[in-house]
């Protein structure tokens, strides 16, 4: 059993490390399920994730419904916890969740170029990476900001993890570890926070790679075609096939630990960032 003193301080190092990796600024989030009350998340109240410093900036919540467990009064929380605590309940092997409005993946979110793996540490991406729609949520009266802000959009987000039939799965785990959020950012889950950090932060480089690689490949098309020569390309544009996005996402899931020091000791060399868990 996870040791929820050792969970806390991880959490807010979490925080720390997804903010230094530019997968959020003073927006976006993560939480972590209770250790000991699985019926229950841990999040921090409404602050940016480099400012989390202690303990006391966390609010436990139910997952029912998002709303606080012991502390009626707690400080105000995200208006999102709901893309938290859907998921939680939904898939019950899930243990940590992280939202963000990456800035190099939120092309994908807008531009209907689809998001693939570039990179065998992209693997986890899998053959398809889903696209959320909140448009296609909304009813008559709902606020249409585009934020998850009610426990039947978080549902429907969460949905998006994977099929009615695949939830029969006794796995309690999402087909997809990747959903994007049209428009707004994306979603991504862990059986661990490492894992769920993990995730964040190669969806942000790859779709960087992505674009860079897009970008590139244009240009030189581009220069032949005016030039009137042909582009000497070495080898088609291509992703990973679904093998080896299946065989480099198992390859990869037991290695969090050497990226996760690395990245604690980068953020802890930081005046910016306060661990006092």
């Amino acid at each position: 059993m996870t040791d929820a003193k050792q969970l806390l301080r991880d959490l807010i190092t979490a925080n720390h490390i997804i903010h230094y990796h530019g997968v959020v600024d003073a927006y976006g989030h993560i939480s972590v399920r209770h250790p000991d009350q699985p019926d229950t998340y841990l999040m921090s109240a409404n602050m940016a994730p480099a400012l989390v410093s202690s303990p006391t900036d966390f609010v436990q919540y139910r997952v029912e419904d998002s709303t606080p467990y012991y502390n009626e009064n707690a400080p105000r929380g995200f208006i999102e916890r709901y893309i938290h605590s859907e998921i939680y309940k939904r898939y019950p092997h899930v243990q940590c969740v992280v939202h963000s409005h990456a800035e190099a993946v939120l092309p994908y979110a807008v531009s209907g170029v689809p998001l693939e793996p570039m990179y065998h540490m992209a693997g986890f991406l899998g053959a398809k990476v889903p696209v959320y729609d909140i448009e296609e949520s909304y009813q008559p009266g709902d606020v249409q900001d585009l934020l998850v802000r009610t426990i039947r959009l978080g549902s429907d987000l969460a949905g998006k993890f994977s099929s009615e039939e695949s939830l029969k799965n006794p796995s309690g785990l999402p087909d997809h570890n990747v959903v994007l959020m049209r428009r707004h950012g994306f979603t991504t889950y862990g059986r661990t926070i490492k894992e769920a950090v993990s995730r964040a932060i190669y969806t942000n480089i790859n779709a960087k790679l992505q674009t860079s690689s897009s970008v590139l490949r244009s240009a030189v098309e581009s220069s032949s075609s005016s030039s009137g020569s042909v582009g000497a390309f070495a080898h088609p544009f291509e992703s990973l096939t679904p093998q080896q996005a299946k065989d480099s996402a198992a390859s990869g899931s037991g290695t969090t630990d050497r990226p996760w020091q690395l990245w604690e000791k980068e953020v802890e060399s930081q005046n910016l960032y306060t661990n006092n868990g």
